[in-house]
């Protein structure tokens, strides 16, 4: 390897040092671009539910960028929202991806998906599917309202500030980013959003989940007391790896290979985890300003990430939270999150307990129901998918001129699944206003398919090892 090699693979590649040392960004930059001051605040406001579906209005016309599996899923989602909405571009990095992806549209209109409304358009013509690390920029040249941004979290920060630029309202999966550089960046962008007017929802569904929404409500009303203890899961089997093909570039197979890869999905613990996590900062109105994990790599079989993560986080008044998260083939698995009070606890999903773990609410149920919506409402009535209700709350948001903003609180979540996983890296405590000042990046600065010089170098806690 030479110098230059070397100098690029270092630039992702940090130990704690550089983290916490290098940094000259104040924390105070953070609260003025959305209030991240870590004060533990009283439950807020009840939520009301979103709408079955959305309002009816003019054509909504959508551009896609990121063709695989999760951005056709939330397009399709997207065209299930309501009447009168349109896909007309897509972007990708992979010609394959994007013909996939026109198929599954297709099939769709013809009846062979679940999701069958029939005056939905679909049909994306060639020349509104554009190919390469620039596609993006060509989707905001067409007359679009709405992007949906489904690439490798990586790419995030700097696709939804130029959306946002160009004034579209967005749609982007979690994580918002994959580094403190990136999430600043998002929340910056979020307050361009806000003085624009734009809507931008951001894949956390729980948070427009019937049930969820309910049981915060009743938490909100006091009904387990104060919070004094969280916990939060994803233990789950391992997820899918793609292993190298002759002819693919280093860049192609990273991509391909994606959720294996930390500088492109933040590893599993920001990529997927940070679900449990939001929901936790949801339902406790805060976020950890404290962090000590530990994980490791034991039967990954491509990419730089560890298996299993386990952190201690701790929030500003002292509450502690326990986050866990696991992707290996025959242990016992885990999706969930639980908040636990003075008067009581809650699987924050669809149940409250009392302190002897009785059942004294349930969503849904005809006897002790306390929540704000009738039991007799509900009978008979299946809830949408989350999935789609996120669209739904997208477009009625746009339509009736009440504009929705969640990039701050994912950006949030995102940061304290960073500081999750730095923790564990290193094998060392990292901190809310470490993390703030830290100027850490990962992944090379220029996209080209070709050679990266980024290696699968598992870090080692307490070896100075890559945060």
């Amino acid at each position: 390897m030479n110098d230059k090699e070397k100098e690029k693979e270092r630039e992702s590649n940090f130990s704690r040092r550089e983290f916490i040392g290098t940094a000259a960004i104040a924390a105070a930059a953070l609260t003025a671009c959305g209030g991240l001051s870590p004060e533990v605040r009283k439950l807020g406001q009840k939520i009301v539910p979103g709408l079955k579906t959305a309002p009816d209005g003019p054509v909504l016309k959508a551009g896609l960028i990121g063709c695989g599996g999760r951005g056709t899923g939330a397009a399709l989602n997207f065209l299930e929202a309501g009447p009168n909405l349109k896909l007309v571009a897509l972007a990708d990095v992979f010609q394959d991806r994007i013909e996939s992806c026109r198929e599954k549209l297709r099939a769709r209109k013809a009846g062979r998906h679940e999701l069958t409304r029939a005056d939905a358009e679909v049909e994306v013509p060639d020349d509104k599917c554009f190919l390469g690390f620039d596609a993006y920029k060509k989707v905001l040249e067409e007359d679009v309202d709405i992007v949906i941004l489904a690439t490798p979290p990586h790419f995030r920060p700097e696709h939804f500030e130029a959306v946002v630029s160009a004034r579209k309202d967005v749609f982007m999966e979690k994580p918002v980013a994959v580094d403190p550089v990136g999430a600043r960046s998002i929340m910056e962008s979020a307050e361009k959003a806000d003085a624009f007017r734009l809507s931008v929802v951001t894949g956390t569904q729980r948070r427009h989940q019937r049930t969820y929404i309910e049981t915060y409500n009743q938490i909100a009303d006091g009904a387990i007391g104060d919070i004094v203890a969280a916990r939060c899961y994803w233990n789950t089997g391992q997820l899918w790896y793609k292993t190298r093909q002759k002819g693919w570039s280093d860049m192609e197979h990273m991509i391909r290979d994606w959720v294996n890869w930390a500088w492109l999905s933040g590893d599993h613990i920001v990529e997927q985890h940070v679900h449990n996590i939001d929901v936790i900062n949801w339902f406790t109105n805060s976020h950890p300003v404290k962090a000590v994990g530990m994980g490791a790599r034991m039967r990954r079989v491509t990419g730089d990430q560890y298996d299993f993560f386990d952190v201690d986080f701790e929030l500003e008044n002292g509450v502690h939270v326990h986050s866990m998260c696991r992707q290996v083939n025959g242990c016992a698995n885990s999706v969930s999150e639980y908040v636990v009070g003075t008067k009581g606890s809650s699987n924050c999903k669809d149940t409250i307990y009392d302190l002897d773990g009785k059942v004294v609410w349930k969503y849904g149920a005809k006897e002790g129901d306390s929540s704000d919506v009738l039991a007799d409402e509900l009978e008979g009535e299946k809830d949408n998918s989350p999935y789609v209700q996120e669209h739904i709350d997208l477009v009625t948001a746009i339509r009736t001129d009440q504009p929705i903003n969640e990039a701050v609180n994912t950006a949030t979540s995102t940061l304290v699944a960073v500081m999750g996983r730095i923790s564990a890296y290193t094998g060392q405590e990292v901190t809310w206003d470490e993390l703030t000042q830290s100027d850490l990046r990962l992944g090379p600065k220029e996209y080209a398919m070709g050679q990266v010089a980024i290696q699968a170098v598992v870090p080692v806690p307490g070896t100075e090892g890559r945060a």
